[in-house]
């Protein structure tokens, strides 16, 4: 009983077939007696072949046609969703973002939830349909854009409707059973988590783990939405991700993660002086360019005091921080840029890491012990993150689970 939210990601809606099963498991809910809202994604690989179309067309398509283009896909498997439903015998509608009150900032590509005002959607609730809602999309506050909420952008949509809704329950559908320790892939001892904070679930899908977007989880973190990550293809309980308890400082570390796309900057002969940092990160941040990682270090054979300073970005965002700097290095007075694109950054993560010493050593020996050189380092209250070659990123993962986890 009561209001449910379910979102189903690519892969789990991949083909007709997957279609049918979700609609049959929603159709369950529905005749349970609950009101149901489902939030879907694009069909695997849609998103992919959209963006192979725009850059055969464009190398660097225009960010507002990207959005009309991709928003496309989640528009394709909401209508293919309700007409399962209604094969089914159960009402539903399908609605996008922008019909389902979703409005953003405007930023293309990247842009953020502003406000919901579900009205459409509890309308159609108290009419007895199931409404699904297309991921990943928004509409703009001025100007009436569609506008598309980043890769994962599915996840904030479910999490951002079920808070506006105020829904009982909230279920990330995907295509594995919860959130593991790492990779299944990667780690044959990897196991399913049965219950993580919100801030060990952010750092390790800040940290490139795929189950969650990072944004989603920050917003059901403010908001307080506790949520479940569970398989579409069987009935095994899940994840719940919720508010940390006692019990979670148990285990020093929850989990180990790679994220192999991304890369690293490096801005040569930075004059050292007050405000260039400043200069650089504006200059980024107005284009939208997320950063990670930042190291400083001192710039040797220079005539006057010098840094170099290296970041980490996505390496989507690459070409267009390319593009700042092209904009921007008369001004800022650096020397040269270097980039570095064969590159992973592995973290190890736990609420536990507050209260025990020596575990950034034990991560170093490790590495050590498998000759991985280490480019970069970055550590939060419960996360410890390295840069390392991408061709020593699955390697690394595994030792480090073998060493701390299992």
């Amino acid at each position: 009983m009561g209001l449910i939210v379910q979102k189903y990601g690519g892969s789990s809606v991949g083909d007709v077939e997957r279609i049918r099963h979700v609609a049959r498991r929603v159709a369950e809910r529905y005749q349970s007696g609950s009101q149901v809202v489902v939030v879907v994604s694009a069909m695997r690989g849609v998103t992919d072949n959209l963006l192979g179309l725009a850059g055969a067309l464009n190398a660097s398509p225009d960010e507002r046609e990207l959005d009309m283009l991709l928003a496309t896909g989640e528009q394709t498997t909401i209508a293919l969703t309700a007409m399962a439903l209604h094969d089914l015998g159960v009402p539903a509608i399908s609605m996008t973002g922008a019909q389902a009150g979703i409005i953003t900032n405007g930023i293309h590509t990247k842009a953020k939830i502003h406000s919901i005002t579900p009205q459409s959607i509890q309308s159609e609730l108290e009419k007895g349909s199931v409404v699904i809602v297309a991921g990943f999309q928004g509409q703009s506050l001025h100007g009436q854009h569609i506008t598309t909420l980043g890769r994962g952008g599915s996840d904030l949509t479910a999490i951002a409707l079920a808070a506006a809704l105020k829904a009982d329950l909230c279920q990330i559908f995907t295509d594995v059973d919860g959130v593991f320790t790492t990779d299944p892939r990667v780690c044959d001892r990897a196991r399913k988590i049965e219950e993580i904070s919100y801030d060990e679930m952010l750092e390790l899908a800040g940290a490139g783990a795929k189950v969650m977007q990072a944004r989603s989880v920050e917003f059901a973190k403010k908001y307080g939405v506790v949520f479940e990550v569970r398989s579409s293809l069987n009935n095994n309980p899940g994840t719940i991700v919720k508010e940390e308890s006692e019990s979670m400082e148990g285990v020093v570390v929850r989990g180990v993660t790679a994220d192999k796309k991304q890369a690293k900057v490096t801005l040569v002969g930075v004059p050292d002086r007050p405000g260039r940092a400043a200069r650089i990160f504006r200059a980024l941040g107005e284009a939208a360019v997320n950063v990670d990682m930042i190291v400083q270090n001192v710039s040797h054979g220079a005539s006057e005091p010098m840094t170099d300073i290296s970041f980490t970005v996505d390496d989507t965002d690459l070409v267009k921080a390319s593009h700042v700097f092209d904009a921007s290095q008369e001004s800022i007075g650096f020397r040269g840029v270097e980039t570095e694109e064969n590159i992973a950054k592995i973290a190890i993560v736990g609420v536990g890491m507050r209260s025990h010493a020596g575990i950034a050593a034990k991560l170093f020996q490790t590495l050590a012990d498998l000759e991985v050189n280490i480019k970069m380092i970055s550590t939060s209250e419960i996360r410890v993150a390295v840069v390392v070659d991408r061709e020593r990123a699955d390697d690394s993962v595994d030792a480090l689970h073998r060493a701390f986890i299992a």
